[in-house]
């Protein structure tokens, strides 16, 4: 038994060698190739080359008649039908070639994973790509782009089998023509829309307002656009009041390209300004993002010292001058390019696009959240949002629930007769969310002329006492103050000669946003002393609620979130050392009549201390205690319980 089984076994590694050697020895190549097999490829490489793929697929075929075992017309007619857009014929050619010389020439597996690339075929082309890596290529390019795509493919194959939620709706006409568009950039409260525009060769800035819930018709910003040189790749303020944009000059500037600013001022946009030496180089400076309150600016740069090709870089306005710009570093930054920042208003989250980090194309959208001080790890936003082409700049609505980018995919623009770029909105889905923020939109006026008044505004971060916001009102209607959920905040809004005004805003929960603050603010103008108006009696009678002054429950003892209001009271007198103020406490009708008048008085007392240990003269201070005794509001909910809890002051005469 045991003979025949050895028999058997010799009998198959014969008949196995054999068929080996009669493949190897099938194998035809160029090298053994008769005359006649090579005149006729020959002939077909020669029009291949002409460009007429078509006609030398037809000697290629000749070839293969001749002998169905010469390898290279396979290959040739595999590179002629991929060029003439038959990925599939040409993936089989390419597979033919491999079954007769599987050794023959490592380029044609990753010539191979190259056309089933193109059919989305990313777990086959993952395959090829590393066969021919085992073969140690020399050819660095191909070696560089085979271990790309290999990175590429753990984020791609993943990516198609787990498609995230994505429904673009193209902009209407108003936005969207006959040129490319792209790049956009909105204002926090969604009125203003800037965007670039390109006809030809020229780029120029555009802006849209919102009217009736639709974008207008964009017209150019004819301040800033200039006839010979581009503008473009801007961000807009929160506020909408200024734009950092770029622009490409041979005859001034510091660089190729370099970023301006201009304000909207009196109806109008200023002329644009250069910003300077320290934000601007030799090298290339565009696509900025502005952050919310307009002291932090984020840019892409290829500046000397960054990671590789284009890096992103953020600078500080302080002391009424942009700091030097910092490279963000890792995991942000690769040797690759990283371009168009957007970081949201919650001012934890970014948005960018890159061509260093795996992706499925050439350029993807990723996000990276805060993580302390550094951005933390980088994700791709996925499938189908990243495409296997280029995605462009990406800015997000302030409640996250939208984005705006521009692409020029065919599919998309259901029209193959348009490629230029269009801008697109689609909702964004939570993974990929910002925090939710809100914002408070206000006029400040004077309360008896009702016209608009210069004033300055402070918004302070209550749980750490940190100004996160300040501006003047002068030459503005209104501002605009963006405020990220998980905080509570303070308002002042103060002018020399009128009474401050103080809100507060408490957002520790994120339930608690649900819609903006738009206000109207009204300023008491301080009434002269020794001249008597009618109006000033309305001004001493009318109490000022300091919103931002807080006790422990039940106390009278002052939390520390009350300093900030509580010097601004102090500023105020000492501005002003003509006028007197008493202090007035209030509760609700929580407890006991009595125990809630004593509460009352020992509040306002508490306040009366602060300003006397400050230095105030005590003969300028009066307090008293109301109780529950005018309420402002209904006691019978929680909301207005908080509006009666308060502590005011009105001027005496």
């Amino acid at each position: 038994m045991a003979s025949k089984i050895n028999f058997k076994i010799t009998s198959i590694l014969v008949v196995s060698f054999l068929l080996m050697t009669v493949q190897v020895f099938a194998q035809v190549t160029k090298k053994n190739a008769s005359d006649k097999l090579m005149k006729c490829f020959n002939k077909g490489v020669s029009l291949s080359k002409a460009g007429d793929h078509e006609e030398a697929i037809k000697h290629f075929n000749k070839a293969i008649k001749k002998d169905a075992q010469f390898v290279d017309p396979y290959i040739q007619k595999a590179v002629a039908l991929d060029k003439l857009g038959r990925p599939l014929d040409a993936e089989l050619n390419f597979k033919k070639a491999i079954a007769i010389a599987p050794d023959y020439d490592p380029r044609v597996y990753y010539a191979l994973a190259e056309v089933e690339w193109e059919q989305k075929k990313f777990e086959e082309a993952k395959m090829h790509y590393e066969k021919f890596m085992t073969y140690k290529p020399k050819t660095s390019g191909l070696t560089k782009k085979a271990n790309s795509q290999i990175e590429d493919a753990a984020v791609i194959i993943p990516a198609y089998k787990n498609p995230v939620p994505f429904n673009p709706m193209v902009l209407s006409e108003n936005i969207n023509t006959l040129n490319s568009e792209y790049l956009p950039s909105l204002s926090a409260d969604e009125e203003v829309f800037v965007y670039t525009v390109r006809e030809n060769s020229q780029e120029d800035l555009y802006i849209s307002r919102k009217i009736d819930g639709e974008w207008s018709q964009g017209k150019p910003i004819e301040k800033i656009n200039t006839p010979m040189d581009n503008e473009a790749a801007q961000s807009v303020s929160a506020d909408g009041s200024m734009i950092i944009f770029t622009q490409c000059s041979k005859k001034i500037g510091f660089g190729g390209c370099d970023l301006y600013f201009s304000q909207f001022r009196n109806g109008r946009w200023t002329t644009a300004l250069n910003l300077g030496s320290t934000i601007n180089s030799s090298a290339w400076e565009s696509q900025p993002s502005l952050t919310d309150n307009g002291r932090t600016l984020y840019f892409s740069s290829n500046r000397e010292g960054g990671f590789g090709g284009r890096d992103i870089y953020v600078s500080y306005f302080e002391n009424n001058k942009w700091t030097k710009p910092i490279n963000i570093g890792e995991p942000v930054n690769t040797k690759g390019n990283e371009e168009s920042p957007f970081v949201h208003h919650d001012g934890e989250t970014l948005y960018f696009m890159s061509d260093g980090h795996p992706g499925l194309g050439s350029y993807d959208l990723f996000i990276s959240r805060k993580n302390g001080a550094a951005w933390g790890e980088v994700k791709n936003l996925g499938y189908p949002i990243n495409s296997l082409v280029s995605e462009g700049a990406m800015v997000v609505s302030l409640d996250g629930s939208e984005a705006y980018y521009a692409t020029d995919r065919k599919y998309l623009n259901n029209s193959t007769d348009k490629p230029e770029t269009d801008i697109y909105k689609f909702e964004l889905h939570p993974v990929i969310k910002p925090q939710p923020v809100t914002f408070v939109k206000a006029k400040v006026r004077d309360s008896q002329t009702k016209k608009l008044i210069g004033a300055f505004v402070e918004i302070v971060d209550l749980n750490s006492n940190k100004v996160i916001y300040d501006g003047n009102t002068i030459d503005v209607e209104s501002f605009l103050a963006c405020l990220p959920a998980g905080r509570n905040y303070g308002l002042n809004v103060s002018k020399d000669g009128y009474l401050f005004y103080s809100d507060n805003f408490e957002l520790s929960q994120k339930e608690n946003i649900n819609k903006p603050f738009i206000l109207d603010i009204e300023l008491n103008k301080i009434p002269e002393k020794g001249v008597e108006k009618e109006d000033d009696e309305v001004v001493y009678n009318q109490p000022v609620i300091l919103k931002n002054v807080f006790f422990e429950t039940g106390s009278a003892e002052l939390k520390s979130a009350s300093l900030d209001e509580l010097n601004k009271l102090n500023e105020l007198l000492i501005k002003n050392p003509a006028i007197k103020i008493q202090i007035n406490g209030h509760t609700d009708n929580v407890g006991q009549t009595d125990a809630n008048q004593l509460l009352s008085l020992n509040r306002a007392k508490a306040v009366y201390s602060f300003l006397i240990d400050k230095g105030i003269v005590g003969s300028r201070l009066k307090y008293q205690g109301f109780g529950e005794s005018q309420p402002i509001d209904s006691n019978d909910t929680e909301e207005g319980r908080k509006n009666n809890r308060r502590t005011e002051f009105i001027l005496l005469k």
